[in-house]
């Protein structure tokens, strides 16, 4: 149990007590009971809003609740002080000796240390990636791919069952232009001059060994075939080699999935019909006609009778279409029929789209919620654009010209853990600047620097620790850390709690920004040194406080390595 979650166990029982004398009546939820770091560090070490959230309900105001409430806090030996603030918050100071339990508790978990059994074992699917197998990663998928694998590895490490899945969109128009390209690439590799890329077509290089892939199995027998022929022929063979092309650029990234599930393998299994009987059988389904889209007049605008779901049920803004007027599956259908194969095997879904589709999330939550009848959760994460920038000029992409830059090249130029730390830095809904000069810029200002740069400052004391010849004791005197050495322990026991705020908001980002925070502290108590000597951490005439000093240090370093894990990122040892 970690400190918070133990002191929030404490505040719970004083509750029960206060229900057990008769001061608070029975029953009361609870629920928005917190135990947080306060604001402002100087008033403590912990608060709880528990009078705060629990007065109203409780026939009292905060402040008298909050005046029952601390003299139980008060009496825990753990305790040093409890102060009653403001309306009715109640700041509590520990006793010091716990902080340093707390650290020798981070130096025995270890890797451990911060591991959530938050999730119980529940069984989530995270959908990311799922770009069209039309080419190889670029860097407008590069965002999504981190996000969504930060996030897994997030709630593997807050204790949920994770599988990780991507969508091979291989039913639609545009795999069909695919086959079409690699079949005008196919005649190029036999010593056909094809010209110029015909409109339409993908015109990338990309494409060339696929040509040729298909021109060393299959000779000349398609060159002057029938497209019927063909065509499924070469999409397979294709929309193959694409995935793979695709699985080599996301394991540069260390992003590997489970499950790569095909749009074309749904919805020949009949999973949409299932979708559209269960949702009938539920009355959730009728023929009707939609409203003309906004700016249409009724002169432009030709109702045609739809197979409708009714979303607007669950939330909505209008009923959506599941069939198109020729009978076949709109998007939304196939979306349906994807999802609910998806949640009858996992109790939450989570999706890592695009801003692009941030207009659909309503209608496919609305689908899962009918067709699970509430069973399974789904939540989309909206992940904004990477503008990317060389030398502070932006630098344009376009898929449809071939001129955009590619995942592989920029792992290649800048590294894999810069561009995992990067793709974290902002919240994913805000968009974000890539510039290749500044993400590897040994600066403070650069968020990689800063947080690889501490736990290589850490990793450089026990090396400088033997150079210098101190002869430390077997065990550490952690009583010798003072309170501004314990102030780094303090931020670091908020780890945990960092974990399970990120694990339930399904927000990795906030590790990232843990992280930072983290580094400026351990750098500021570093800097201190500069200053006065008597602050550093290796004293050589001083053994004992150099083995204690090292300790909080190999402790901070420890939570460095597991969040930058969380993150996908390793931790650099040394710095060029």
């Amino acid at each position: 149990m970690t400190l918070y979650a133990r002191f929030a166990a404490h505040i719970d029982a004083v509750l029960d007590q206060l229900e057990g004398e008769g001061q608070l009546p029975a029953g009361i939820e609870r629920k928005a009971v917190a135990v947080e770091p306060p604001r402002d560090a100087s008033h403590g070490d912990l608060a709880t809003n528990a009078a705060m959230v629990l007065a109203k309900r409780a026939g009292t105001n905060p402040r008298a609740l909050a005046e029952l409430i601390a003299p139980k806090l008060r009496a825990l030996d753990e305790v040093a002080a409890v102060e009653v603030a403001g309306p009715g918050f109640i700041n509590v100071r520990l006793d010091a000796g716990l902080w340093r339990d707390e650290l020798r508790s981070i130096l025995a978990d270890g890797a451990d240390y911060g591991r959530s059994s938050l999730g119980g074992g529940e069984k989530v699917n995270i959908e990311y990636v799922s770009a069209n197998p039309t080419g190889p990663m670029h860097m407008g998928h590069c965002r999504g791919a981190v996000v969504g694998d930060a996030l897994a590895s997030l709630l593997e490490y807050a204790g949920y069952a994770v599988t990780r899945e991507y969508y091979v969109n291989d039913a639609g128009s545009q795999v069909d232009t695919l086959a079409r390209s690699a079949h005008l690439r196919y005649r190029e590799a036999l010593g056909e001059d094809i010209g110029g890329i015909p409109e339409g077509f993908y015109p990338g290089d990309y494409l060339k060994p696929v040509g040729e892939g298909l021109a060393a199995e299959f000779g000349d027998r398609y060159v002057a075939a029938p497209e019927a022929e063909w065509l499924h022929l070469f999409k397979t063979k294709t929309v193959a080699a694409m995935l793979d092309l695709i699985r080599h650029d996301l394991g540069l990234l260390g992003i590997h999935h489970d499950i790569f599930a095909s749009e074309a393998q749904v919805q020949g299994s009949g999973a949409a019909n299932r979708v559209e009987a269960t949702l009938r059988d539920k009355g959730l389904v009728y023929e009707g006609l939609l409203e003309a889209p906004k700016g249409e007049t009724p002169e432009d605008w030709e109702p045609v009778e739809l197979t409708l779901f009714r979303s607007t049920e669950f939330g909505d803004d209008q009923d959506r279409p599941m069939k198109k007027s020729d009978g076949s599956w709109t998007y939304f259908g196939a979306d349906a029929a994807y999802h609910l194969q998806k949640a009858e095997s996992a109790n939450h879904l989570i999706n890592i789209w695009g801003a692009d589709h941030a207009g659909t999330v309503k209608r496919v939550q609305a689908a899962v919620r009918a067709l699970t009848d509430g069973r399974v959760d789904l939540d989309v994460k909206i992940v904004n654009m990477v503008r990317l920038f060389r030398a502070g000029e932006p630098i344009k992409m376009s898929k449809r010209s071939g001129n955009f830059v590619t995942l592989a090249d920029v792992v290649r130029e800048v590294g894999k853990d810069v561009v995992r730390f990067m793709m974290l830095t902002r919240r994913a809904d805000a968009p974000l600047d890539f510039d290749f000069a500044k993400v590897v810029e040994a600066s403070k200002d650069n968020p990689v620097f800063y947080v690889q740069y501490a736990h290589a400052r850490i990793c450089s004391l026990h090396r400088r620790t033997k150079e210098a010849g101190i002869d430390l004791p077997d065990t550490a005197d952690l009583s010798l850390l003072d309170d501004e050495e314990l102030a780094l322990v303090k931020l670091g026991a908020q780890f945990p709690r960092v974990v399970e705020a990120a694990a339930q908001a399904h927000e990795p980002h906030r590790i990232a920004f843990y992280l930072n925070d983290l580094a400026a502290a351990l750098h500021a108590q570093w800097n201190k040194g500069n200053d006065d000597p008597a602050r550093r951490f290796l004293l050589a005439h001083n053994p004992d406080l150099t083995r204690a000093r090292l300790e909080l240090a190999s402790g901070i370093g420890q939570i460095v390595r597991n969040g930058l894990a969380i993150m996908g990122v390793a931790a650099a040892e040394e710095m060029q």
